[in-house]
Order: C-alpha cells, then structure tokens, then sequence
C-alpha cells in the first residue's frame, strides 16, 4: 500500500487511478484534490483561497439570519446561501469522497462530505416539513465547511514552507547552457548538455550539470546544495556542481554528470523520497489510519442509534451526533505525523548539506550512542604532505623517494599523493615498478627486477624477519612529534622513512564537543601509529584510540561494540573505510570521500565538516521525536474528543451541547492536523 504526501492517507496501488511520476518517482494519491495540491500548489492555493472567500462571508450571514432574523424568510434565504457553500466551496470534499469510491478506499473527504451532507439535508428536510424538528442547522454546515478550509489553508502553507528546500531546487535548474562546439558558443537546451561538452559559465549564471572547470578562476556560490554561506575560490581542476552559482570570473567547465546523475538530482530525489519515506516507528500509524475512516463511522453509526434508541432522544439529537462524531475526528493526523517530520528534518539537514538515504536512517541516527571515526581524511584535512625523509645507510634521499612514488604511482590515497608530490619536489622520477597490491589500511606491496618492494603503514608484526634495524629511533621521533610515518622497504630490508603531517580539519573539535554534549561517545580507529593517532585525538577532544587497524580490526571493534548492545555509527571517507561504513548501524560519509564510501554510507556529508556528523544525529533524535510527539498528539486527540463527540459530556452538561459540538469538532479537526504540522515545522531550528 503506498500513502498519499500529501494528507498521508492510504492508497491502493493496483485500483489507484490518480498518480504522478516525478523524478523517476511514482506518487499515488487519495484524490483529485491532493493530487492537484502536489502537482500545482499555486493554482490549487488559488482556488482555496477563492473557495474560503465565498465560504467565510455566507457561513457568517446565515448564522445571522437563523439567530438574530426574526422573519419566515430568513430560513429560505439562509437555505440559498447554505447550497452555495455546500456546493462550491464544498464540492471538493464530494470529488474526494468520489475518488475515495473509485479506488475502493478511505479518505477524510468521506467523513467531511457524510458529516456536512446530514446536517444540510437534514436542515432541507426541516424546511420542507416543519413537523420533522423546529430548527434548522444549515449554519453548521456551512461552518464546519469554512473551518476545515481553513485548516487545509494554515495546513497547507505550513507545508509548503517545510518544503522549501524541495522547491528551490526545482528553481535553481538552468534552463539553457551555453556550449563549446567546433570553437563557437551555441546556446541550447539545458537537457541536451552531453557528458564531455563543454560549457561556458559567466559571472552570475548557474552551471547547467556537474562538472570540472577546464579554464578560468572563480568563486562559486554553492551554499543551497552544501549550506557553505561563503562563495568558494574555483580554479582549473575543480569541481563544480550544477545549480551553483558562478561569481565574479567566467568559466569553461567539462561536463563529468547530467541530468538525473547530477548532485543536485541526487539531492531533490533523497529530499523527496523523504515525504513518503517509511520508518518502522510508522507501522503503528499506517495500521490506525487504514481501519479509521470506516471505524468512525461505524462509530457515529452506533452512537446516534444508542441514543436514539436507549437514551429517547429526538432524530435531530441523535443526526448531531452522528455530525459530530465523523466532522471531530481527524485521520490525516494519524497519516501526516511521519511524513511531515520526515520533510521538514531532511530538508533541514539539506540546507546544510547533510543527506540521509531514506526515514530509516534518520532513525538509525536517532538511536546512536557511539560514533567510531577514522582520522586521515576524517578529523584532519585529508592533504598530508611529507615532512621528513629519513633513508637508510647507503641509501640516498632521491633514490628513496623515486622508489616510492613509482610503488605509490598507481593509488589516490592521500599518503600516496603526498609521496608524489616530494618526489615531484626534489626531481626525483618515480621507478619502475610492476605487480602492484594495495593492501588497504596495511600499505601497498610492488616487485622491480626481482626484487619485493613495499610501503607500509605498520611497524613489524612479529616473526615476519623485517624491522626497522637502525631507523626505530627516527620512527619514534616522528611518533613523539605527531606525526604519521611509513616505512619503504625491498626485501624485507627497511630502506627509509617518510614522516607526514596532516593538519586538523576545520570544525573537529566543535563537532566533537557538540557529540560529547549530547551523550555520544567517540572513538578513533585508524590504521595510523599510536603517536600520530593519539596527537590528533588529544587535539581534538578524544579519549578512546584504537591504532594500527585494518579494515577487519575497525569491523571487529564495531561488531564488539554492537555485542554490548550499542548503537554505533561509523565516519569515514575512504575505499578503507566501506566495510566499516557498511557494517555500522549508521555509516555516515564524509563530503571528501570516494565514491565507494559514499556509496556505503547511509549519510552523506557533502562537506567536510565533522560539526556536521553531530548536527545529523541531532537532527536524527529531534526528528523522531517529533515523530513520536505527533503520533501521540493524533491518538490522544481522537481518544480523547471522539468520545465526547458521541457523548461522554451529556450527563455534565445535557443535550444542549449539541448545538455546539458540531462546530466545535469542527474547529478541532481543521486545527488538529495544522498542529501536527506545525509542530514538524519546529525543526527548522535545530543547529549545534
């Protein structure tokens, strides 16, 4: 069964005739109504403000005419106006309640349309036959109509705001580029962009597709995709993201991602999966709302005839109490609690570039108590660069970094990198070198003219007949100074060091703090030495390090952790890091990490920003417990007013109160649902 996004009532898929495909997304909905709201919100806004103009200023006059008019007119005169309403500013609840029918389902719009068409035909009856009951009630129909518009009004532009983030992501799609071809600019549709154009970005203009910049020096505005406030300086080699906006330089970008595979796409098809995403929290709720509708007419149903029947009342008394109980309750509540905290908390967490893969993350955020991170790439900044070059006797520094940068020729590990980039340094060409492994989180193993070389990240584990002989006092020094350091070896033979240095990543210690503050434990495991570990952990705010790990010692400790009854979540950016990512109960990747991580991770971080491994998990609990709040508003409203409606306050206050519970319950449904809404909306505000 899949819901509605926006009312949250149920739908049959296989007898549902109203649906829409947006983003490769089918959407089902309950009626024309809500389908229209979803598909066109401004037009439908327009028209429930037309409808609430007509409605108001006639339910108005006809409580004047049928309390302070005095005339034998005046009921035929309120009858007039009262059609009016019924029929206009009501029609759609008889075009919901129609589609209800089609589909063989239930909606609000049956017990609105049920509840407002007794009290008027009743009234109508009374009209044309006095001798029925004295009085007319075509002025609680009228209202109740008007109020409930109301609340689908307040409802609805509640909503719209929660899904603002959705919306400018639909207005920030270029519509034309302009494209490189055969040395001319040619401006076309934004569509037929092709992977490997290129295109041609001024100041000012949106990029029409992701892409990597070929020519030219900007700063790009890319705070709605990453919530970075700041414009970011962009040079040739840089990545741009479609939706961002150019600043002061023009730019010729290669397009590398279009269309669906966009960042932006990703980020509107996670946002919108996100209103009818399903959480286990939600069973309870799908199964209420899918028995509600009938049972409170079954409701009604009984209560009019119990008090027909064994309380001796009139059939007006007991139409007002069928009125009141289908016009009092609210389903929608039942069905937007989920989906509305759910938009609000995504979208929330997009603005700062924060994306969770579907409501059952966010609630595997919510339960997390300890986070396991990793350190290079992770806490520091990911761009070490190689701080001390310490050979061997007999070995000369060029011969030792040109060994080196050939094992490490082949890897996009940020060591590797650094390896490179000294070598490049002091002139030195990497060697040639063939069989090359990695061994992630262990180093990466090579052969020259017979001869085993090796890059490893670890000291010697004992017995394998290779040490670090007369370099363990320079590895120690570098230990002692916080630094990172990996021995070249050939034959099992240490030829050298090479000590790194990876600066702090912006943010790590607040992030850490706001962690710690919210009764979240954190832990590094990382594959790097003890020293340069435990130097970035004091840092930082750290206690707990666990060194020298492989990628099956990080599982190991995850699944020891997850044996004590914690749940834990896993932060990383690395190819090494995705069985650890996949293996957490939450796996959360960093903005700069590979593809493979990201792919693992059930959060992305678009940036690099480990405050924001805190903001989501706060995000997470604030967004579940709005769930949980708005499940528990939903049933304690209707088990508290259905009741009444049906009559647990007569014995206190008579019959009499019947003339107002129709109206009453009116008011409360229209504000129930609004409330719900509201009180998602709220999350608007959480930050660290």
């Amino acid at each position: 069964m899949a819901t509605d996004p926006v009312c949250g009532m149920f739908v049959d898929e296989r007898t549902a005739e109203l649906t829409l495909v947006r983003g490769n997304r089918k959407f089902y909905f309950c009626s024309t109504g809500c389908l229209r709201q979803y598909a066109e919100p401004e037009r439908e806004l327009a028209e429930l403000r037309g409808r609430l103009a007509v409605a108001w200023p006639l339910a108005l006059l006809i409580v004047i005419l049928t309390y302070l008019v005095r005339s034998p007119d005046a009921p035929w005169l309120a009858f007039g106006l009262a059609s009016v309403v019924q029929f206009y500013p009501g029609l759609p609840f008889y075009q919901g309640s129609l589609d209800a029918l089609r589909s063989r389902s239930w909606n609000m719009d049956v017990l609105i349309a049920v509840g407002t068409t007794a009290a008027f035909g009743f009234s109508v009856a009374t009209l044309f036959d006095r001798s029925l009951a004295p009085t007319f009630y075509f002025d609680a129909s009228s209202l109740i109509i008007a109020l409930i518009l109301t609340g689908n009004y307040l409802e609805y532009f509640v909503r719209e705001r929660a899904r603002g983030t959705l919306r400018r992501l639909d207005e920030v799609r270029p519509t034309t580029a302009v494209v490189l071809r055969a040395g001319q600019a040619t401006t076309v549709p934004a569509n037929e962009v092709n992977v490997g154009d290129r295109v041609r970005v001024l100041p000012g203009g949106r990029f029409p597709a992701d892409g990597t910049i070929r020519d030219g020096r900007s700063s790009v505005n890319e705070s709605l995709l990453t919530g970075e406030s700041l414009p970011v300086p962009k040079s040739v080699g840089d990545p741009v993201l479609a939706g961002a906006v150019n600043g002061e330089g023009p730019l010729t970008v290669e397009v590398t991602r279009i269309g669906s595979e966009t960042f932006l796409s990703e980020i509107g098809r996670l946002l919108a999966e996100a209103e009818s995403s399903r959480v286990p929290i939600r069973r309870l709720a799908d199964r209420l709302a899918a028995l509600f509708v009938p049972a409170v007419l079954g409701l009604a149903v009984v209560a009019a005839l119990a008090w027909l029947v064994l309380g001796a009342v009139a059939g007006v008394v007991a139409l007002l109490v069928f009125v009141s109980v289908v016009i009092t309750a609210c389903p929608c509540a039942f069905g937007i609690a989920t989906p509305a905290a759910l938009l609000v908390g995504t979208g929330r967490a997009a603005e700062e570039g924060i994306l969770f893969k579907g409501g059952g993350t966010l609630e595997a955020a919510s339960a997390v108590s300890v986070v396991f991170t990793d350190k290079t790439g992770t806490l520091t900044r990911g761009r070490p660069t190689v701080t001390d070059v310490v050979p061997a006797p007999g070995v000369n520094i060029s011969e030792l970094l040109s060994i080196a940068s050939g094992i490490e020729s082949g890897s996009g590990h940020p060591f590797a990198l650094a390896v490179l980039d000294a070598a490049r340094r002091v002139g030195a060409s990497p060697a040639a070198v063939g069989n090359v492994v990695v061994e992630p989180g262990r180093g990466v193993r090579a052969e020259r003219s017979g001869h085993r070389l090796a890059i490893r990240a670890e000291p010697a584990p004992a017995g394998t007949g290779w040490g670090l002989g007369p370099l363990s006092d320079a590895a120690r020094a570098l230990a002692q100074q916080g630094k990172s350091w990996s021995v070249v070896t050939e034959d099992d033979r240490a030829l050298g060091l090479l000590g790194f240095s990876d600066p702090i990543a912006e943010g790590v210690p607040e992030g850490v703090r706001a962690l710690h503050h919210d009764g979240v434990e954190v832990v590094m495991l990382t594959g790097d030495h003890e020293g340069a570990a435990r130097a970035v952990a004091d840092q930082v705010g750290i206690d707990r390090v666990y060194a020298g790990l492989g990628p099956e010692d990080k599982l190991r400790q995850i699944r020891d952790r997850q044996a004590r009854g914690a749940k834990v979540a896993y932060v990383g950016d690395g190819i090494n890091d995705a069985p650890a990512l996949a293996r957490a109960d939450l796996g959360i990747a960093i903005g700069a990490g590979t593809d493979v991580a990201r792919e693992a991770g059930g959060v992305i971080l678009v940036r690099s920003d480990f405050r924001d491994v805190a903001l989501a998990l706060r995000l997470g609990r604030r967004t579940i417990r709005k769930v949980r709040g708005n499940l528990a508003w939903a049933l304690g409203y209707n088990a508290i007013l259905l009741p009444i409606a049906a009559g647990a306050l007569v014995p206190l206050f008579g019959l009499g109160i019947y003339h107002v519970l129709p109206v009453a319950g009116a008011v409360a449904m229209a504000l129930s649902s609004s409330l719900v809404v509201a009180n998602s909306y709220s999350l608007r505000w959480v930050s660290i």
